[in-house]
Order: C-alpha cells, then sequence, then structure tokens
C-alpha cells in the first residue's frame, strides 16, 4: 500500500515541476516518484562502485588490459 509523504520545495523547484508536469501531462506526484525512483537505482549502483573500490582483492586493470580481455572473449 502506498505511504504518504509531504515535503517542502523552494519556489523556484516547484515552478520547475509544474511546468515539466504540465509540459509531460505527467501529475506533480509521478515526477517526484520516477525522480526519488532513479535517485535510488544511482545511489545503488554508486554503492556497488565504492565497495568494488574498497575491495582489497578485488583486481584492479588499466583500460589498456580491459579492452584486450573483451577483445578475446569475442
Amino acid at each position: 500500500m502506498p505511504i504518504s509523504v509531504s515535503l517542502r520545495l523552494p519556489d523556484e523547484i516547484h515552478e520547475q515541476l509544474q511546468d515539466i508536469a504540465e509540459d509531460t501531462d505527467r501529475s506533480k506526484s509521478y515526477l517526484i516518484k520516477k525522480a526519488i525512483e532513479q535517485y535510488l537505482e544511482e545511489y545503488a549502483d554508486y554503492q556497488i562502485a565504492l565497495d568494488r573500490l574498497n575491495d582489497k582483492d578485488d583486481e584492479i586493470i588499466s583500460s589498456k588490459e580491459l579492452r584486450k580481455r573483451l577483445a578475446a572473449r569475442n
């Protein structure tokens, strides 16, 4: 079941949101929901990248080596 959340937006952000809602024929709630979904996906990717960066057992290779390995797969 969906949960209601309230937030306060600065006037300029609200105006931009309102303009986009009108231009796309979508509700402000829809746009906010989609923006949050995108942020959460990007944050999850960011966390994966950080985990890999901090993993001392994860091999670090150069872009040249990566291209070489990818070419060998084909």
